[in-house]
């Protein structure tokens, strides 16, 4: 496999939070480690000595102390720390390091002017929120649900909710009727907070509509609260629910897997997995990715964009745990914007999505020219493998002394398997290490691990964050099954990923979206890369339908062209070129078409599934579940498409035996 050149090279006598950690490894346990390698290969080896470093490291605060680190490491099933219990807002607001007086939450938006609230005022706010939920008769275990967008509110709220361990659940306020009452009718809501509407690029998004119907379908909910968002202040419903009462702000003890939030998966195909997470392995988690990983500390401003349907926003507002500030943003992603507003904000971490960074080299942006980013130490890219010309584009426009961290994960975990550190080097089109305390292997048919090999992304020892289960599944049963069905006692994630020998990674899709053409796995991100590189293209999804007797099948590609660019042979042609002079022959097209947009969720992932599942045959419906989709109205050009092969006979064995 050919790798790519080193970008970034850790500064010689540079100082990081990872180093310190070693230091204090070395000075209060007496183990030492030679580098990034062995400390990964103990730390996924050593469950209870890594983690319980953790713990004692960041000062993890406890009630009861733990009578054990973990006493059974089976998957799936294994306690993390049992007989402990804490509180996960309470670490977040001891914001370690800042003062009272220092800003620790800066939020803004495309709705209304910027808001700062210094450590003294958040914790004043979580505590008169609190007090607001215990009058609306809200207990430990109770649901509240956040109709809201990524504004101090919500984060409040969310602090305010764990406080007295209750369990806090959002929807970002652009999520339809029918997906947010998919999600929140599984975990029965008593408290429902909503904003009226708010502004996106300009254009105003009234929604009042959507939460009087929300309501409506939550028979739960005894309390709706909302925020009057829209005209710029929330504060009529923000008064509602803030109660003037002088007690005082405390934190409810909760066992270490008590239900901290619940998070959800996109819900394509079916109803979202209500993925529930507990205090203890969130809280531990994030203090070692934030803190080891993203090098962030008091004196950092940490920003993502992001909006509160996705996991990246529960990783945001963890920040202060390790005395961060965060930098919130709700609006809609300018290219040019939001580099001008980590200037403005002194942001010292950039996080985005892939597909921002490379949208941001397509437009031509060089965000070091418009902006001063000198405070800027750190960019952070997930949501899809990151190319190698998007690494390249990082280190030219952005800034050479940069740490760039491609990350991937999920909503699973809410965090990252692979990602970046402070002690390796970034090479381009590479994840740069597997995380400490993620034991992230490649295994190939045989269910072996392999090295520089393709494999199917496989966890072997259970992580504190892995999930306290889904909500209703008393038994267990769709947990089992969501992943460790195929490998017994073995977290099955379903992305490729290649292992290298110098112990980078590289995603290359979704393993039940994977190329087989001949026998020969093809990953769609390596072909994403070339087909969106060419300025014609701007969105591309790409499917394979398999011959059932074993032969080539069908590769089909869809593009979307820039504003004025039809598809003609001769594009038809270059795309090709590119793809055979790139890749290989056997990543050529079959069938080039041209359609007005690509499937997404509402995270922006493509949907390369579903439209396979509509080209063979399926329904639309049952394709995908439409409310799940930023554009549901994109699949009827697969759905005309299918019907046409169809009567011109171009339809595969599993089309004509009903479907896949």
């Amino acid at each position: 496999m050919s790798l790519g050149e080193v970008l970034w090279r850790p500064p010689a006598g540079q100082r990081s939070r990872v180093g310190d950690f070693l230091a204090w490894l070395d000075r209060e346990r007496g183990w030492t480690f030679a580098g990034y390698p062995d400390l990964w290969e103990w730390s996924t080896t050593d469950l209870a000595g890594f983690w319980r470093a953790v713990w004692d490291h960041f000062g993890v605060r406890a009630y009861e102390p733990p009578t054990g680190t973990i006493p059974d490491a089976r998957m799936p099933g294994a306690r993390w720390f049992p007989g402990a219990t804490l509180n996960y807002a309470e670490h977040v607001l001891r914001t370690p390091g800042l003062a009272e007086d220092e800003p620790v939450v800066l939020g803004y938006s495309q709705t209304r002017a910027p808001v700062t609230l210094t450590v003294a005022q958040l914790r004043e706010q979580v505590r008169r929120v609190r007090a607001g939920l215990v009058r609306l008769g809200v207990c430990p275990g109770d649901r509240v649900a956040a109709y809201a967008p990524n504004i101090p509110e919500t984060f409040v709220l969310m602090l305010a909710t764990a406080s007295l361990g209750a369990v806090f659940s959002s929807c970002a306020p652009e999520f339809g009727t029918r997906s947010v009452v998919d999600r929140w009718q599984q975990i029965a809501p008593k408290v429902l907070v909503a904003v009226d509407g708010y502004v996106y690029g300009g254009k105003r998004i009234d929604r009042r509509a959507e939460v009087a119907a929300v309501h409506s379908a939550l028979s739960s909910v005894e309390h709706l609260v909302t925020l009057s968002y829209l005209d710029g202040t929330a504060a009529d419903g923000w008064s509602e629910l803030s109660s003037d009462t002088d007690e005082p702000l405390a934190f409810t003890p909760v066992p270490f897997d008590h239900p901290l939030y619940v998070l959800y998966s996109s819900g394509t195909t079916g109803l979202p997995k209500p993925i529930v997470h507990g205090h203890g392995g969130i809280l531990v988690e994030h203090l070692k990715m934030l803190g080891l990983h993203h090098d962030l500390g008091p004196g950092d401003r940490f920003f993502w964009y992001t909006t509160t349907g996705w996991m990246m926003w529960n990783f945001l507002v963890s920040g202060p745990a390790v005395g961060a500030a965060i930098v919130m943003y709700d609006g809609a992603p300018d290219p040019t914007a939001l580099w001008r507003l980590a200037a403005e904000a002194g942001v010292t971490y950039f996080g985005t999505s892939a597909p921002f960074l490379l949208a941001c080299r397509k437009a031509g942006v060089v965000p070091r020219e418009m902006a001063d980013l000198s405070s800027l130490r750190g960019v952070g890219s997930t949501g899809a493998p990151l190319p190698p010309e998007g690494f390249r584009w990082v280190y030219e426009a952005v800034g050479e002394h940069v740490l760039l961290a491609s990350l991937s994960g999920g909503t699973d975990v809410c965090t990252g398997f692979v990602g970046g550190s402070p002690i390796v080097p970034v090479y381009e089109g590479e994840i740069s290490c597997r995380c400490l305390g993620a034991r992230v292997e490649a295994f190939n048919d045989k269910g072996e691990p392999v090295i520089g090999q393709l494999g199917e992304l496989v966890i072997t020892a259970p992580m504190p964050s892995m999930p306290v289960g889904f909500w209703g599944d008393e038994t267990g049963e769709r947990y089992r099954e969501a992943y460790f069905d195929v490998y017994p006692g073995v977290w099955r994630h379903g992305d490729w990923i290649t292992i290298t020998e110098r112990g980078t990674c590289i995603i290359t899709g979704r393993s039940d979206a994977t190329l087989n053409r001949g026998g020969v796995r093809l990953g769609t991100a390596e072909f994403y890369s070339v087909v969106e590189g060419l300025p014609e293209v701007v969105d591309s999804v790409v499917v394979h339908l398999e011959d059932p007797e074993g032969g080539a099948g069908e590769l089909l590609l869809f593009v979307v062209l820039a504003p004025g660019r039809e598809l003609d042979d001769a594009l038809r042609a270059r795309i090709a070129r590119e793809l055979r002079t790139a890749l290989s022959p056997r990543h050529v097209p079959d069938e080039i078409y041209q359609v007005r947009a690509v499937p997404r969720t509402l995270s922006a992932k493509k949907l390369e599934v579903p439209v396979k599942k509509i080209l063979t045959g399926t329904p639309v419906d049952r394709a995908a579940a439409t409310g799940a989709l930023a554009n549901p109205e994109s699949l009827q050009a697969f759905a005309e498409l299918a019907l046409g092969r169809a009567a011109s006979g171009l339809r595969s064995e599993a089309t004509r035996e009903g479907g896949a």
